[in-house]
């Protein structure tokens, strides 16, 4: 198999859409990574340098809001938008630097927040104006609650206006389980987190001469990691899917894959349902849950190992006038998470089959 050759900075247009093809090709998918503070952000590009594989650097609304500052007023998204758009630019100044290809995504937007969308493609043009290429990559809207048809609809209004900025768009048919940023799906009907092939055929159909989409078609996901999953992960939903939509259109796919699908609430889930998808089409990997406790797990195992330094500056057990700066020095613990999380990340391009796919170039 021949690597394919690809730039170090920021992904989008025509050049994201030929990852995405060759991931087809290949059977394999880019992690997409949530991001909520330079720690995170730094463990996702280091853990890319690693696998040599681009990567995609991901943002909730929330998540933005936090990277802006928790003080920020956000009752307009405000903070969300502007959040947003500085982790876009602080990525954009390091990726060459790490040697990394990397796209630039928002995540879930349902229909209350579009005003955060909004925000972020009236900065977007502003930049792309100025500078000739989009602040983002791509944005997601979460109309999934919506009727298909509103669903469709709305998308097609947001697909118009990035397209024009050379942006992806990613949207959701059918419900992903679980809590994922103020979208609480952990009551709702089972069937309801089974996509219809249907339905993604008629968003393919109404979206696609707009301009290019991504569909997070939903199989049994669930967003979080439990100890008992009572949705199953159903992969052969996105066969069925690529099959339908290939007996419709005219123009047919050489490897008959025509869709470019998602796998959202990737963690924790069985790693043979994950190898089964990327065989379907899956081209992005979303994952929260597991980086997150990646994250976590190291810096606890450090307070828990240095307890009796991180109770006060100075004094401890060994030596009552010891002063322990070099203990609560918040850089040596945060390190350990970044390096929990960069860890994480490898064994996951790993399972996507991407690592060591590609060559990048400086």
């Amino acid at each position: 198999m021949n690597k394919l050759k690809i730039e170090s900075g920021f992904l989008y247009g025509e050049k994201l859409i030929s990852l995405f093809d060759f991931c087809k090709a290949n059977n394999c998918a880019i992690p997409a990574v949530n991001v909520s503070s330079s720690n995170t952000i730094n463990a996702a590009l280091s853990a890319a340098a690693q696998a040599k594989s681009p990567i995609i650097i991901q943002l909730s609304h929330s998540g933005s809001a936090f990277f802006a500052g928790k003080s920020l007023d956000n009752s307009q998204h405000q903070a969300s938008v502007l959040g947003a758009a500085s982790v876009a630019m602080y990525v954009k100044a390091l990726a060459a630097a790490y040697g990394v290809a990397v796209i630039i995504h928002s995540d879930h937007c349902p229909k209350k927040k579009l005003a955060w969308v909004d925000g972020m493609l009236e900065i977007g043009q502003e930049y792309y104006a100025d500078y000739g290429e989009p602040l983002f990559s791509s944005h997601m809207l979460d109309l999934s609650e919506e009727t298909v048809d509103d669903n469709i609809k709305i998308s097609a209004r947001y697909l118009r206006r990035l397209s024009e900025l050379e942006m992806l768009l990613e949207i959701e048919i059918g419900l992903t389980g679980g809590e994922e940023d103020g979208l609480n799906n952990e009551n709702a009907e089972l069937t309801k987190l089974y996509s219809k092939p249907e339905d993604v055929l008629q968003a393919y159909e109404r979206l696609n001469n707009i301009g290019n989409v991504n569909i997070a078609a939903s199989f049994g996901n669930v967003h979080g990691v439990y100890q008992a999953k009572s949705v199953k992960l159903k992969p052969e939903i996105l066969r069925d899917c690529q099959s339908l939509v290939s007996q419709k259109i005219e123009k047919k796919d050489k490897y008959g894959k025509p869709l470019n699908l998602v796998f959202h609430g990737g963690s924790g889930s069985d790693p043979l349902k994950i190898k089964e998808s990327l065989k379907y089409g899956v081209v992005k990997f979303n994952i929260d849950t597991d980086t997150q406790w990646a994250f976590t797990d190291p810096i606890k195992k450090y307070m828990d190992k240095n307890d009796q330094f991180l109770h006060s500056q100075v004094g401890n057990k060994k030596d009552k006038s010891a002063p322990n700066k070099k203990y609560i020095d918040p850089r040596v613990w945060l390190g350990e998470g970044e390096n929990g999380m960069t860890a994480k990340l490898v064994e996951m391009f790993e399972l996507l089959n991407c690592k060591n796919k590609f060559e990048i170039l400086d």
